[in-house]
């Protein structure tokens, strides 16, 4: 493969809500574990679950579900849920999703702007939709998941967030 098709692919993981697969530019994505005791934070915004403290860090976890208005799961099917440990707006946060399928390669030319509404996403949350087995595969704007607001209520959260806990991240 030469460079110019290397540059002309993108990596994305693959996972699953509420039975629809998403995805996430691999790049964004710092690690994959399993859940953690969560601790709850009072007045923290309705999708955020709360804390978790990965090796001393302590992060802000988003259950992608709320985030989505999606159902929630029984305690028996959460179970099997991941948290994904990405970096949203150069701040780091752990998503959870239901599970994580695989990482595949895609041809940027294969990924097609979002439609304005798909099935109760909002389009500013995607950043492209493409085919993926026989489905539509969202793919999501990490960047554009949180609000301004929200941002900063994220940021306030987090024990004392610094570029250098990001890099230890990595």
């Amino acid at each position: 493969m030469n460079q110019a098709e290397t540059k002309s692919d993108v990596q994305l993981a693959v996972f699953q809500l509420d039975g629809q697969p998403y995805a996430i530019d691999i790049e964004k994505i710092k690690q994959i574990i399993r859940p953690l005791k969560i601790t709850k934070l009072p007045r923290a915004p309705s999708f955020v679950e709360g804390v978790i403290d990965l090796r001393g860090v302590v992060l802000p976890v988003v259950d992608m579900r709320k985030r989505f208005s999606l159902p929630s799961r029984g305690e028996a099917e959460s179970k099997d849920d991941k948290i994904i440990i990405v970096s949203v707006a150069k701040k780091i946060v752990g998503i959870v999703v239901d599970d994580v399928t695989e990482v595949i390669p895609m041809a940027k030319n294969e990924i097609q702007p979002p439609p304005r509404v798909v099935k109760g996403v909002e389009a500013n949350y995607l950043k492209g939709v493409c085919r993926y087995h026989d489905q539509i595969l969202m793919i999501l704007n990490l960047d554009e998941l949180l609000t301004a607001e929200e941002k900063i209520q994220i940021a306030a959260i987090e024990k004392s967030p610094t570029d250098v806990e990001e890099r230890n991240m990595k």
